[in-house]
């Protein structure tokens, strides 16, 4: 029961800011399927997924906006900071690609079941948390998380235990994308949850599915990413213009 009159409880403006730079990133990078999925379905099953991102993206930045105040509002928190002001991981802002030029929907999955699986456990340690307003926003999220995991983590054992082309793209956009996962660890999100029991469920999901999808967990030694701390790579800056172009050309429209 809430007591009359006791302080409302606000999760840090940092960590709504990473929470919604990430889903945004992320539903953005995705949305780059849409009309080029391989098959139809996967196709609507991706633009699905990035609309509910996007929708989380939202949620947070609206949240964030009256934490901010100042006359923050959510179109500012997304369009109008630049690539320096972003605390998403520098995993999600990389394109589609492995080896070569070509997009690649191996790298899209591998990449969507590392990061769902990481938030599914966040929504699941958020809906708890004294911020109600971020909790409820956890509430709608885990649900939609759940799918994208289930989705990703079919997608990869069907890739991984499918032809050896499909297996050799599959491991290798593992061996990409596996070092960038570090940077979970120093999420804003860590400070508000059992790091050791989090990143343990995460490391059991994780080796479960390459079991099962015949791929090798590589050793990270890479270099740890620094998005979350606004150093990302030269791949979110291209991102964020074609995102961020329409608004910044007619600030302040209405349509």
């Amino acid at each position: 029961m809430t007591t009359v009159g006791a302080p409302t409880l606000t999760a840090p403006l940092d960590l709504l800011l990473h929470l919604a730079d990430n889903a945004l990133v992320l539903g953005q990078r995705n949305a780059e399927w849409c009309g080029n999925g391989p098959v139809l379905e996967e196709d609507i099953a991706l633009a699905n997924m990035s609309l509910d991102l996007i929708g989380q993206a939202r949620m947070l930045y609206q949240h964030a906006a009256v934490v901010q105040g100042d006359g923050a509002t959510e179109d500012l928190l997304a369009y109008f900071r630049d690539a320096k002001d972003f605390r998403n991981f520098t995993l999600l802002e990389l394109p589609h690609t492995s080896s070569s030029s070509e997009r690649d929907y191996a790298v899209t999955i591998v990449r969507n079941f590392l990061y769902s699986a990481f938030m599914l456990l966040v929504w699941e340690a958020l809906q708890g948390s004294e911020d109600t307003q971020l909790a409820a926003i956890a509430g709608k999220s885990v649900k939609e998380v759940r799918y994208h995991f289930r989705h990703s983590r079919d997608w990869l054992v069907r890739l991984g235990d499918g032809t050896p082309e499909s297996h050799d793209r599959t491991q290798a956009a593992v061996n990409l994308l596996m070092p960038y996962t570090a940077e979970f660890w120093l999420s804003p999100v860590i400070d508000h949850a059992d790091t050791a029991a989090l990143q343990a469920s995460w490391d059991e999901w994780v080796n479960e599915a390459f079991m099962e999808a015949g791929l090798k967990r590589p050793d990270v030694t890479a270099t740890l990413p620094q998005g979350t701390r606004g150093r990302h790579s030269e791949h979110l800056a291209p991102l964020l213009s074609e995102m961020q172009g329409l608004a910044r050309a007619h600030p302040g429209a209405l349509w």
